[in-house]
């Protein structure tokens, strides 16, 4: 018997175009990628690129004008709002640069939130939660609301969630764009040791620093690669 397909993502001639009034905007213009399991890519560009509408695509949050887009195997174009929903749920967890914790809720009831959705029983839902905050260090924390931990903190809380269904692939928009540069840098450590232990993991930045922490740098501008660099290559 052969193992998984070795791709986890394959994007093909990817367009998308927004009709703005009486104009028509490429934010993509023909795309094609793909992305191995256990691959650690950061999508770079300026401001407008196009690379947070790709990360959007790659995230199903939304749907490409033309082109195809399989996650998994599965061609995401032919899939139901419920299997939607559930890709977004299962197979791929989120981390942004606003943490988008629930103020009222404690660090462990965030991160035990998606399993709820999913419909999980209370103990595997607890027992999940608490694995996630151990894998950021942020068991000794569970009990804080966001507002009584600080922002490094906050997004380990917020990797922990993205983490917690044991997903296919964790996406990344500025994920250090909201701190300091050392608590930066804990954050890139936290994602080395994450990208070790088996995640497949797309970055989106627009700073070239955060980016060479990557194996392989897409560069995205005007909607299109303008150039796919390998670490080592």
């Amino acid at each position: 018997m052969s193992g998984p397909d070795p791709v986890l993502i394959a994007v093909e001639d990817l367009w998308k175009v927004y009709k703005l009034d009486e104009q028509e905007v490429e934010a993509l213009c023909g795309v094609s990628l793909t992305v191995e399991r256990s691959e650690f890519l950061a999508i770079m560009g300026p401001s407008g690129s196009g690379k947070s509408t790709l990360m959007n695509l790659i995230g199903c949050l939304d749907t490409p004008t033309s082109g195809t887009y399989r996650l998994n195997g599965k061609l995401v174009s032919a899939m139901s709002e419920d299997e939607l929903a559930f890709t977004r749920n299962r197979e791929i967890g989120f981390v942004f640069q606003v943490f988008n914790l629930l103020a009222r809720a404690s660090a462990f009831r965030n991160v035990e939130l998606p399993l709820v959705y999913a419909g999980m029983k209370k103990s595997e839902r607890e027992e999940k939660a608490r694995r996630a905050l151990e894998r950021v260090e942020m068991k000794a924390r569970m009990n804080h609301k966001p507002a009584e931990l600080s922002g490094g903190e906050r997004q380990r809380v917020a990797i922990a969630r993205a983490l917690v269904n044991e997903p296919s692939l964790l996406l990344a928009d500025e994920p250090t764009g909201n701190l300091d540069s050392r608590t930066g840098r804990e954050i890139l450590n936290l994602f080395h040791r994450i990208h070790e232990q088996g995640n497949t993991i797309i970055m989106v930045t627009h700073d070239r620093e955060v980016a060479d922490q990557a194996q392989r740098i897409i560069y995205i501008r005007d909607g299109r690669i303008e150039k796919d660099e390998r670490k080592g290559a």
